[in-house]
């Protein structure tokens, strides 16, 4: 059986000692990086983007000690308030990270109507998309919005039925969807899938979402499987890395990627 290749567009760690902030109570189990490696040793993995949670709020001394630690095929997506200078937007760049995240569904992120102004900055200062975790119900009151910024994407399918025909909407327009979290959603996946991959085929971008915190299932193996059955063996490839590689900016090829920081 041929291993499969895959980059993981979506996932968080949480180690020890770095600050943690309750978010309604809930504070994650540790998730390390040696924990990250040993659960995704079966993959070929050419990388993935490291996500801030709710509980991380914006700290980003974690987000940096990972990336060291997982090297450069991984960038960040982090939440910064809107005070943030442009000095440290470069600095992180520098560093790796690569997109700005707002949690409106759990909060810990600056909040919706500071959406517009922080996703143009950050694009123009330093190519930054921004990543949503937003139920898509809510979507129809962000639609022109989210058209008129310049790279979104949008976490977990857009977690529920009653939003959906909106977020392919967007998916046809150019937004991209994050093939994530299969056990948040309240629909069925495949046919989500099959939907928005021929809206567009470069919209879903696989990712684990490991360790899955909250959700009602974590990420089982058998979820690549359901996107294969769904898409077929030449679009799983282009969600499973390449529709993911080419929204980071980053090489198939992993020696090529190595440095990528310093070019871009």
């Amino acid at each position: 059986m041929n291993t499969i290749t895959i980059f993981d567009s979506h996932l968080h760690i949480i180690a020890p000692g770095f600050p943690l902030v309750p978010n309604n109570g809930y504070v994650p189990d540790a998730f390390t990086c040696a924990d990250y490696r040993a659960r995704v040793k079966d993959y070929h993995l050419l990388g993935g983007a490291l996500v801030s949670g709710s509980f991380q709020a914006f700290d980003q001394t974690w987000l940096l000690a990972a990336l060291q630690q997982l090297g450069p095929s991984f960038v960040g997506v982090t939440q910064l308030p809107a005070s943030v200078s442009d000095e440290q937007v470069i600095a992180l760049h520098t560093a790796g990270v690569r997109a700005l995240r707002f949690n409106l569904k759990r909060g810990g992120s600056a909040d919706v109507d500071q959406l517009e102004r922080m996703a143009h900055r950050v694009y123009e200062l330093v190519g930054w998309h921004v990543e949503l975790y937003v139920d898509s119900a809510e979507l129809s009151g962000l639609f022109n919005t989210l058209l008129g910024l310049p790279s979104v994407s949008i976490d977990h399918l857009g977690l529920s039925k009653r939003g959906f025909p909106t977020l392919v909407k967007l998916a046809e327009r150019g937004v991209r969807v994050k093939a994530t979290g299969f056990g948040r959603t309240d629909f069925d996946v495949r046919d989500a899938l099959s939907t928005l991959y021929s809206a567009n085929p470069d919209t879903l971008m696989f990712g684990t979402d490991l360790p899955s915190t909250r959700a009602p299932r974590p990420f089982q193996d058998e979820d690549i499987d359901l996107i294969i059955h769904a898409v077929g063996e030449e679009g799983a490839q282009k969600v499973l890395y390449k529709n993911a590689l080419a929204f980071y900016r980053l090489s198939e090829d992993a020696d090529q990627a190595v440095g990528f920081r310093k070019t871009q």
